[in-house]
């Protein structure tokens, strides 16, 4: 026995003092099968690499995201690292629960291979890089082929009047569609697609801090949508369609347009064959623009963080080019570094028309105004329940219009004073 307490002794001291064990936890909440099998294996290469770091993955269903999260910050069960939708990063960023990223990005070797847009979006609204975007999701229209030439739709839609024409043809024929409606969750971003095209703006606001949603101009937008729902150019039960519905819609062929950002493509390319569909610029309005919106998400820090250090090793390695890349490809977003637009994944011709539509200078691109503590609500809520009562024709496009923008037109005011 003692002989083998010495050996045992022995062994231990020529191994050397025991790794001291580093905890991570990473919450994500934008949550699917596929982007959490992808994280899991980006997390797995990080503890290979640093022995003695684990990391726990907690995954919240994107549906109930927003508030299961701020349940678990507000009983201070915050995590070290967060997947952050770029709408809800000024919520925590200006009540100081975000760590700032700027000393990490200074000597990062990866910095200065991000392209422009990447390190814009990351100082959006504080101008302090409180989040890392992974990738960038811009909105185009997907237009179904076969049901254009079935109802005898020459082209794909220019402008708005194009688009509801090509809309009311394929409405006509028997149990389809003109549009694939997002009524549910996440469909704040088609009324203001369609609300900034009519008012010809990329602007929320005007320099006193009030709301273009209620002018005539934004409101006719809301009309646009509110007809299209009541005069059946969209499947009623659209009402409730969240992404998985409207993107089934057009894959299943009920609906022939649809407006995503290319996280889409990823179920529609493995249902449909890829000469029966296509993706092109959002319509252009009155003054001849389009103002497709254009939203991101990334990894944030948390400033109560044990191991800070720690933590920013894992969004290095999150963010890295080979993952990142990777990560891109299988979540679906447009890609961050400067170079990726070169990868074979992107040079397709249904890419093609993300890319044709940022080179357009007609098309601007609309960023949301999520520099307001406020927005996170609006969207994931208030926009949610208000706008199904104006499809339904509970609350007209004016009171609509009026109600979001008094609601952001106090919240932008209120950001103003303290600027």
């Amino acid at each position: 026995m003692k002989k083998l307490l010495a050996a045992s002794l022995v062994a231990t001291a020529i191994a050397g003092p025991a790794v001291a064990e580093t905890n991570l936890q990473l919450v994500e909440v934008i949550t699917s099968p596929e982007r959490t099998k992808v994280l899991q294996g980006i997390v797995s290469e990080f503890e290979a690499e640093n022995p003695g770091t684990k990391v726990e993955i907690i995954s919240l269903p994107w549906g109930q995201a927003f508030e299961k999260f701020a349940t678990m910050v507000s009983a201070g069960q915050t995590p070290d690292v967060v997947e952050m939708p770029d709408t809800w990063a000024a919520l925590y960023a200006n009540n100081g629960a975000l760590e700032s990223l700027e000393p990490y990005l200074k000597s990062w070797d990866g910095t200065d291979k991000l392209n422009a847009r990447t390190i814009e979006m990351a100082r959006s609204g504080t101008g302090t890089a409180y989040m890392l975007p992974y990738g960038f999701y811009l909105r185009a229209m997907f237009y179904n082929k076969k049901l254009f030439k079935e109802a005898g739709v020459e082209k794909p839609p220019v402008t708005l009047d194009d688009f509801r024409e090509a809309a009311e043809k394929v409405s006509a024929l028997p149990g389809k569609y003109g549009f694939c409606l997002r009524g549910g969750s996440g469909g704040l971003n088609g009324w203001a697609v369609f609300g900034a095209t009519t008012a010809g703006t990329d602007q929320f606001f005007d320099e006193e801090g009030n709301s273009i949603m209620s002018t005539e101009a934004w409101i006719k937008g809301a009309q646009f949508m509110v007809d299209l729902y009541q005069d059946g150019l969209a499947p009623k039960d659209s009402l409730n369609w969240g992404f998985n519905e409207i993107v089934a819609g057009f894959y299943s062929g009920t609906c022939a347009m649809l407006d995503q950002d290319p996280d889409a493509l990823i179920g529609i390319a493995q249902r449909m064959d890829p000469n029966d569909f296509g993706v092109t610029t959002m319509p252009k309005g009155p003054n001849g623009k389009a103002y497709p919106t254009i939203g991101y998400a990334g990894w944030s820090m948390f400033s109560d963080s044990e191991d800070k250090d720690a933590s920013w090793k894992l969004i290095a390695k999150l963010q890295s080019r080979d993952a990142n890349l990777e990560w891109s490809k299988r979540v679906g977003t447009l890609p961050i570094y400067k170079d990726a637009e070169s990868d074979p994944h992107y040079n397709t011709p249904q890419f093609a028309g993300w890319f044709e539509e940022l080179s357009d200078p007609d098309v601007h691109p609309l960023t949301m105004p999520t520099h307001l503590e406020e927005f996170a609500f609006f969207k994931d809520s208030m926009s949610i329940r208000t706008s199904q009562e104006a499809l339904l024709g509970r609350k007209s496009a004016e009171e609509l219009g009026k109600e979001w923008g008094d609601y952001l037109s106090a919240a932008q005011k209120k950001w103003l004073a303290k600027q």
